[in-house]
C-alpha cells in the first residue's frame, strides 16, 4: 500500500511538472504576441480606415433559451453594433419562459416569412419574425432541440458569407465585428475566428454596451474573472501563436458560412458543440489537405454574465468538462496523429491528458499526498515540491495571466482592483481550485456513462443589483444601427 502511494505520488508530481510547464510556455508565448499589441493595434485602426465600406456584409445567431432576464439588453448591443451590413438572427429555441413575448413587444415584432439558404437539419420552425423599428432584427421561433439545433435552423436561413455565433446573454462591444472580421479580410483562407470572453458582473451596462468596468462583488465571480483571464490571454493566445487554436467559444465567434455548412453545421449530440464544430472543421480540411486557418483573437470582446452560486457553477463546469470528454473521444483518430500536424501532435495530446484526464489524475494526487501526510511518510523535501508543484506555480500562472491583462489591455484601470485579482488568485489555490478539480471529475464520470443533460443557467440579468451589471440607462441603440 506504501509502496502503491509512493508511486501514485510522483506521478501526481509529474502530472503538474507537465501541466505547469506547459501552460508556462503558452503564456511567454501569449507574452511575445501581447507585448507588441499596441503598436500592432495602431496599425489595424489604419488598416481599418482603408477597409471602411468594404467588409463582408455578416449575419449574427444568437440562440436562445429562457433568457427572458437577459436578452433585449444583449439584442440592443448588437443592434448598436459598428460594422457596414449585418443581420441579427435570434432564434428562440422553444423557451418555456416569456423571451419570445419580450422580444416580441421590445421591438415590435411581426410574423414574417424568410427562406432557406441551405439544407441543414433542425427542429421545425414555428414562426419565423421580423422588427418593424429594426429591419435587420428578425428571430425565429422554433420548436426546443438544444442549443446546436438552434444554431443550425439559424445557420439554414444565413444570407451572408460569414456569420457569427454568439450567446443571447451576451454583450458584444460595439467595435467587436469589425476586430474580429480582420483575418477574414488579411488571408481568404481564415475559416473561423475566435474572440475573447470577459465577466459582466458587477459592471455598469447602458444602451446594451459596457459602459464601466468594474470588479463583482462577490468572490465566486471574481475567480471566475480570474480563470477567464488565464484561459483566454494565455491559453487561447498561446495556441494561436503555434497555429493549435482547437476551441472557439460558442460564446462569441466568426465563421465561413461555406465551410460550416459543408460539415453538415452543428452537432447537436454533444453539449461541447462548439468545440466539436472546430476539430471537426480541422479533421476535414486537414485529411481534404484543403488550405485553411482558423484562429484566435484577443481584442474583440463579449461580455457575459457569469454564475454567482456554486449550485449553477458546478453544473456548467461539469458541462464543459463532459462535452470536452465527448469531442476528444470521438476525433481520437486524430490523437499523436502526425497526419493532423500541430492540431494531432501538441494540441490534442494536451487537451486529452492534461484537460480531459488531468482531473483524474490531479485529484488522486491531492488524496494521496492528505494519506502520505496521516501515515508519516511525508519528508520535507516531498512536501515543498508538492505544494510548490500543485499550489504555487498554479497561483503564479494565475497572475501573470492578471499581468498580461496589464501590459496589454488594462480593462481594470485601478490599481485596487489589480490588487483584488492579485488576492483572488492567491486564495483560488487552495478550496475552489481543488472544488473545480471535482467538478470535472464528475463531469468525465458523466461522459464515461453517456449520462447528463444540458442542466440550467440562472439568469439575474443585466442590471440586477449584485448580479450581472448595473445599468444606467436602457434606451434604444442609435437610430439607423445596421443589423
Amino acid at each position: 500500500m506504501r509502496e502503491v502511494i509512493v508511486w501514485l505520488n510522483w506521478v501526481a508530481l509529474a502530472f503538474f511538472i507537465v501541466l505547469n510547464g506547459l501552460y508556462l510556455i503558452l503564456t511567454i508565448l501569449a507574452l511575445r504576441v501581447l507585448r507588441r499589441y499596441p503598436e500592432r493595434l495602431r496599425a489595424l485602426e489604419i488598416s481599418d480606415a482603408i477597409l471602411l465600406g468594404g467588409r463582408p456584409p455578416v449575419t449574427l445567431l444568437a440562440p436562445a433559451y429562457n433568457e427572458e432576464a437577459t436578452c433585449v439588453q444583449s439584442v440592443r448591443s448588437l443592434l448598436a453594433l459598428e460594422y457596414d451590413e449585418y443581420e441579427v438572427l435570434v432564434i428562440n429555441d422553444g423557451s418555456k419562459d416569456r423571451t419570445l413575448e419580450t422580444l416580441i413587444e421590445a421591438f415590435r415584432l411581426t410574423p414574417t416569412v424568410r427562406a432557406p439558404t441551405a439544407d441543414v437539419a433542425s427542429k421545425p420552425i414555428r414562426q419565423v419574425y421580423r422588427s418593424k423599428e429594426y429591419p435587420s432584427l428578425w428571430v425565429i421561433d422554433k420548436v426546443n432541440g438544444g442549443k446546436a439545433d438552434a444554431l443550425n435552423a439559424g445557420l439554414a436561413h444565413v444570407r451572408t458569407p460569414l456569420f457569427c455565433s454568439i450567446d443571447a446573454d451576451s454583450l458584444v462591444e460595439r467595435d467587436a465585428l469589425t476586430r474580429i472580421v480582420r483575418p477574414f479580410l488579411e488571408d481568404d483562407r481564415t475559416i473561423a475566428a475566435g474572440g475573447t470572453i470577459r465577466i459582466a458582473n458587477g459592471c455598469t451596462v447602458e444602451s446594451g454596451a459596457v459602459t464601466k468596468v468594474e470588479l463583482p462583488t462577490s468572490f465566486l465571480a471574481r475567480v471566475q474573472v480570474v480563470e477567464y483571464l488565464r484561459s483566454f490571454l494565455s491559453g487561447r493566445v498561446g495556441w494561436d501563436a503555434i497555429g493549435g487554436t482547437l476551441i472557439i467559444s460558442g460564446a462569441f465567434g466568426m465563421f465561413k458560412r461555406s465551410a460550416v455548412v459543408s460539415v453538415g453545421g452543428y452537432d447537436h449530440t454533444t453539449v461541447g458543440e462548439d468545440m466539436e464544430l472546430v476539430v471537426r472543421l480541422h479533421r476535414h480540411h486537414l485529411e481534404q489537405k484543403t488550405p485553411y486557418r482558423i484562429t484566435f483573437l484577443s481584442d474583440p470582446v463579449a461580455w457575459t454574465e457569469c454564475p454567482e452560486s456554486l449550485k449553477v457553477l458546478a453544473r456548467q463546469r461539469q458541462r464543459w468538462q463532459r462535452g470536452l470528454a465527448e469531442v476528444l473521444w470521438r476525433h481520437r483518430v486524430m490523437l499523436a496523429n502526425p497526419r493532423y500536424g500541430v492540431i494531432g501532435l501538441l494540441a490534442m495530446p494536451y487537451f486529452f491528458f492534461l484537460e480531459m484526464l488531468g482531473p483524474v489524475v490531479e485529484f488522486a494526487g491531492y488524496l494521496t499526498f492528505v494519506l502520505t501526510v496521516i501515515l508519516g511518510a511525508a519528508n520535507g523535501p516531498y512536501v515543498t515540491a508538492f505544494l510548490l508543484l500543485a499550489l504555487a506555480l498554479g497561483t503564479a500562472l494565475s497572475l501573470l495571466a492578471i499581468g498580461l491583462e496589464e501590459v496589454s489591455f488594462r480593462r481594470y484601470p485601478h490599481t485596487w482592483q489589480v490588487a483584488r485579482l492579485m488576492w483572488v488568485a492567491i486564495l483560488e489555490s487552495v478550496g475552489y481550485h481543488q472544488l473545480h478539480t471535482w467538478w470535472r471529475l464528475r463531469g468525465l464520470w458523466a461522459a464515461a456513462r453517456g449520462t447528463g443533460g444540458w442542466g440550467e443557467m440562472t439568469r439575474k440579468g443585466f442590471g440586477t443589483p449584485g448580479s450581472a451589471a448595473t445599468p444606467t440607462s436602457s434606451g434604444a441603440p442609435p437610430s439607423g444601427a445596421p443589423r
